[in-house]
C-alpha cells in the first residue's frame, strides 16, 4: 500500500475554489498540516479492506472466434451445479454484470480491462440454479442507448436483418437469445433496455418491479431506475428465470427489506380469463409511431379478448408527462452518479465495488473522448442543470415520480394490466459512423417513450412479440401493479398460447 500524498499548495487552492470557501493563502497554509493529518484514516481503511478482499475466481474465458452478430464480448463455460430449475440451460450475462474472473467492459473503453473479483448476486443465483454461463453479452457504451450501435468495439446486429439494430442497451443478450446461441440471457433496464431489444429481436423481455431482483454487482446508472431482468424465447422460461433471480439479498438499497417468494412458473397455470386490460391511448399514435406497429398491438389485444380477457381503452395523461421526469433523473441523476460519482456515488448503504470504481474512475478520464455521444449528452446536460439548479430539478422530479406512479396505480385499480406498444417502430438500419448528431441521437433514444416511464415508476413490464411489420418483429408491452409480476407474465403467457408461440428469425437456430 502506497501512502496517500498530501495535497500541495496548488491542489489546496483548487479545492478551496471548488467549494468557494474564500480562504487566503495564509489560511490554506494553516490548513495544510491538518488536512495531511486526516489522511491516515483512508490509508488505514485501504489496509483493512485489503485484508478481507477476495481474489477473483480462476475461470477460463476467451474472445469469440465466431461472432456473427457482434453480440459476444467474451465466451466462457461456468457451471457450479448440475441440479436446479435451470440445469442444462445456457445463459448470457449482460456485460455490465460482474462474473468473477471474467472480463467486464460495459460496452465502453472506460471500463475495458476490468476483471471483477466477486460474482453479482444474480450470477450466484443463476449458477446455484444449475445454469451454465456461456459468456458476457455486448451492451451499449455504459448502457446509455437503445440503438445497439454505441458499443465498443462495434455494433450489435439484429438476427432478423443484420443491417439493422438489435435495440439496446441489452443488445447482445437479445441477439444471442433470438439467434439461438443461448437459451436465456440476463439484461439490464434503466429506460427500456430489456424490453426494447426484446421487441426489436422478437423475444420475451421482462423488467421486474423495481427492487424485486437485486442489482448488487451490476454497473449502476442511477439507483432509482436500475433494473435487471430475464430475456428468453418463451414466457415460461422468463417465469422460471425470474423465480430464480427474485428476492432480497440484504445488500441492495433498491430492494425492500423482505420480499415474499413467488413461484412465477407455477403462477402461469392460473387462468387469465376474466382479467381486465387497459389499453393506454397515450401509448399509441405518438410522433414517432409506425401505424403498422400500433395496429399489430391492437390486433394482439383482440387475441387476448378472444382468449377471455376484457379490454378497454384508458387514458393516462401522465404517461406523456412522466418522460420529462425520467429525462431529468436519467441525465442529472446519472451525471451525478454514473459520471461524477464513478458509477456508484456515495451516501447510500450500498454494495460498493472499490476495484471497479477505481478502474472506471481512471478510464473515464483517460477515454473520455471515446465515450458515446449519448453519454456525453448526459454529462453536458445533467451537469449543467445540476450546477444551475443546485440539484433542485432532480429533487422536483423525485416528487413528481409519486404523482406519476399514482396515476398508473389509479388505472390499475380498474384494470389488472395495462397494454401498449413496447417500441413505436421496428428495428432501424444501423447508422454510419459519420451520421450527424441529430440522427445519431434519434436512432439511439427515440424509441423509449413507452418503456422509460415504468423505470421511473417501478411497475413491472413485459414485452412479448406480436405480429411482424415488414418482416421484422414488434413488441406488445404488458404492465402490472407493483410486485404483481405474476399477473403480467400470466397475461403474456395467455397471449403466447393464443398465437401458437413466437417465431424465430429465418437464420436463427431455433
Amino acid at each position: 500500500m502506497s501512502a496517500l500524498p498530501p495535497p500541495d499548495r496548488s491542489r489546496l487552492a483548487a479545492l478551496d475554489e471548488h467549494f468557494g470557501f474564500g480562504l487566503s493563502q495564509a489560511e490554506l497554509d494553516e490548513f495544510a498540516p491538518a488536512v495531511a493529518g486526516t489522511l491516515e484514516h483512508p490509508e488505514a481503511v485501504e489496509e483493512l479492506y485489503r485484508r478481507s478482499a477476495p481474489a477473483p475466481e480462476q475461470r477460463q474465458w476467451s474472445y469469440p472466434h465466431d461472432n456473427p452478430w457482434g453480440a459476444w464480448h467474451v465466451t466462457t463455460s461456468v457451471r457450479e451445479s448440475e441440479q436446479g430449475p435451470l440445469a442444462g440451460r445456457t445463459v448470457a450475462i449482460k456485460d455490465n454484470v460482474a462474473v468473477s474472473g471474467v472480463p467486464m467492459m460495459n460496452g465502453s473503453r472506460s471500463v475495458e480491462g476490468f476483471i471483477p473479483i466477486r460474482d453479482a448476486t444474480t450470477v450466484t443465483r443463476l449458477l446455484g440454479a444449475g445454469a451454465t454461463i456461456a459468456g458476457k453479452s455486448v451492451c451499449e457504451d455504459l448502457c446509455f442507448s437503445g440503438g445497439s450501435f454505441t458499443s465498443k468495439p462495434g455494433p450489435v446486429r439484429n438476427p432478423w436483418d443484420e443491417s439493422r439494430n438489435a435495440g439496446g442497451s441489452s443488445s447482445g443478450s437479445a441477439a444471442l437469445v433470438a439467434s439461438g446461441e443461448v437459451d436465456l440471457a440476463l439484461g439490464g433496464d434503466q429506460g427500456g433496455s430489456v424490453r426494447m431489444p426484446s421487441a426489436f429481436c422478437g423475444i420475451v423481455g421482462h423488467k421486474p418491479t423495481h427492487g424485486l431482483v437485486p442489482y448488487t454487482g451490476a454497473f449502476p446508472i442511477e439507483r432509482t431506475i436500475d433494473h435487471l431482468g430475464p430475456m428468453t424465447r418463451t414466457v415460461e422460461d422468463a417465469a422460471r428465470m425470474l423465480t430464480v433471480l427474485a428476492g432480497a439479498d440484504g445488500a441492495d438499497p433498491r430492494q425492500p427489506t423482505a420480499i415474499s417468494g413467488v413461484d412465477y412458473l407455477a403462477a402461469l397455470d392460473e387462468p387469465a380469463a376474466g382479467m381486465r386490460i387497459g389499453v393506454v391511448t397515450e401509448g399509441f399514435g405518438t410522433p414517432v409511431s409506425d401505424p403498422a406497429v400500433d395496429e399489430a398491438v391492437r390486433a394482439g389485444v383482440d387475441r387476448l379478448r378472444a382468449a377471455g380477457l376484457a379490454a378497454e381503452d384508458v387514458s393516462i395523461p401522465w404517461h406523456v408527462d412522466v418522460m420529462h421526469v425520467w429525462n431529468v433523473i436519467a441525465t442529472e441523476g446519472a451525471a451525478y452518479q454514473m459520471l461524477d460519482g464513478n458509477g456508484f456515488g456515495m451516501n447510500v448503504e450500498d454494495f460498493y465495488d472499490p476495484e471497479l470504481i477505481a478502474h472506471y474512475g481512471r478510464g473515464r478520464l483517460e477515454h473520455g473522448a471515446e465515450l458515446s455521444k449519448t453519454v456525453k449528452l448526459v454529462g453536458l446536460s445533467g451537469r449543467y442543470t445540476f450546477e444551475e439548479g443546485g440539484g433542485r430539478y432532480y429533487a422536483m422530479a423525485r416528487h413528481l415520480v409519486h404523482r406519476a406512479r399514482a396515476a398508473y396505480d389509479a388505472a390499475l385499480t380498474r384494470c389488472d394490466v395495462l397494454v401498449m406498444p413496447t417500441v413505436p417502430y421496428p428495428a432501424r438500419p444501423l447508422p454510419t459512423a459519420d451520421v450527424p448528431l441529430g440522427q445519431y441521437l434519434d436512432t439511439a433514444l427515440s424509441m423509449i417513450g413507452n418503456t422509460a416511464p415504468f423505470n421511473t415508476t417501478g411497475h413491472p413490464a413485459c414485452s412479448v412479440p406480436t405480429a411482424s411489420v415488414d418482416g421484422l418483429p414488434t413488441g406488445m408491452m404488458i404492465v402490472g401493479r407493483h410486485f404483481e409480476d405474476a399477473a403480467v407474465l400470466r397475461v403474456a403467457r395467455t397471449f403466447e398460447q393464443a398465437v401458437g408461440g413466437f417465431p424465430g428469425p429465418p437464420s436463427g437456430d431455433r
